[in-house]
């Protein structure tokens, strides 16, 4: 009786830790996937809007600044604005630029928002905050160690470095001019600074929520105004903490803003955690049966083949549970705290 209970209990212990680093598994490389599914889905929407754009609009460049990339030598054109009475003003969700950050090797499109679903998607930009290549504080949030980790390596900026954008605005370049370490509540590094720069966020250290590590970047050359309607839409963003604790990082005292307020639904991820358990019970069960009629017909001794065949049910099975599983973690996620 005893040695059942400690088997039954070593299983469930081992089976609890299999899935623990099964989860693990899908934080670390398995929500990339999504990220890179949504960052091809997000580029080819920013490209069409830069497309549409290019074709109702022509491009002024009245004030320009020319800078090198590193590792090539033709200088990248700045342009502070396009010559048009009104471009698209992205809402949350909507594709605002695309980022280049040669330094880390990364290249992506930033999302508007910085709620859980968008920062899934990629960095996200405080809908607070003036687009990129515009005057003031720019400030752009991204996960360091999950979906896609884009800021994984931001701790290897150095002053100097720089940071390219392209939004329906033109083409604007950010020189880093050094890094910081702040608290979670550090919201004062949002507000204008009086300069026109770019504040780039994620935690610290890695695999932590304990503090944040924000790189700061200066624009070079002229900023682009803003588009119509944008001063309004900033107020809204601000103001809509008022009404919801959660919306603004203002509103909420926290860098996060909206990434730990919202409540998300459990049952998507019970119903799922029980397709797992019945795929694994039913694959188990199949494969329980085929044995014992294997060792009934084989007079308890079956050949190899009979042995094989024993197995075959797991063969099919484990694909569906993993699927299922799969899922099941994509919902489970949802239920956990927002992290970067």
């Amino acid at each position: 009786m005893l040695a059942k209970i400690l088997g039954g209990t070593g299983r469930t212990l081992m089976t609890a830790g299999t899935l623990i680093l099964l989860f693990v598994a899908y934080q670390l490389w398995g929500t990339g996937l999504q990220e890179a599914k949504s960052q091809a889905k997000l580029g080819d929407q920013f490209d069409q809007t830069l497309a549409e754009v290019a074709a109702s609009t022509t491009t002024s460049t009245t004030t320009s600044t020319s800078t090198t990339v590193p590792g090539q030598t033709t200088p990248l054109r700045v342009v502070p604005a396009a010559e048009a009475p009104a471009l698209p003003l992205p809402e949350i969700g909507d594709p605002v630029a695309k980022i280049e950050i040669p330094r880390i090797g990364i290249t992506r499109t930033v999302v508007e928002g910085i709620t859980i679903p968008q920062l899934a998607r990629g960095p996200g930009h405080y809908p607070s905050s003036p687009l990129p290549g515009q005057k003031g504080n720019v400030a752009i949030a991204g996960h360091r160690t999950t979906y896609g980790q884009p800021f994984h390596n931001i701790d290897k900026l150095q002053p100097g470095d720089q940071i390219l954008t392209t939004t329906v605005q033109g083409e604007f370049v950010y020189e880093v001019t050094g890094l910081e370490i702040v608290k979670p509540d550090a919201v004062e590094i949002l507000e204008d600074q009086g300069d026109n720069r770019m504040t780039l966020i994620a935690c610290h250290p890695k695999y932590s929520l304990k503090e944040r590590i924000i790189a700061h970047a200066k624009l070079v050359g002229v900023p682009a105004p803003e588009i119509e309607g944008q001063a309004e839409a900033r107020t809204a963003a601000v103001e809509a903490g008022s009404s919801d604790p959660f919306a603004t990082p203002e509103a909420s005292g926290s860098l996060d803003g909206g990434l730990s307020g919202a409540a998300v639904s459990k049952t998507p991820a019970i119903l799922w955690g029980v397709v797992c358990a019945l795929v694994w019970l039913i694959t188990w069960l199949v494969q329980v049966i085929l044995r014992r009629r294997v060792r009934a017909a084989s007079d308890g001794r079956p050949s190899r083949p009979q042995r094989l065949l024993t197995w075959t049910p797991y063969l099919l099975g484990v694909p569906v549970f993993l699927v299922t599983l799969y899922v099941f973690f994509e919902n489970f996620a949802r239920l956990l705290p927002g992290n970067y």
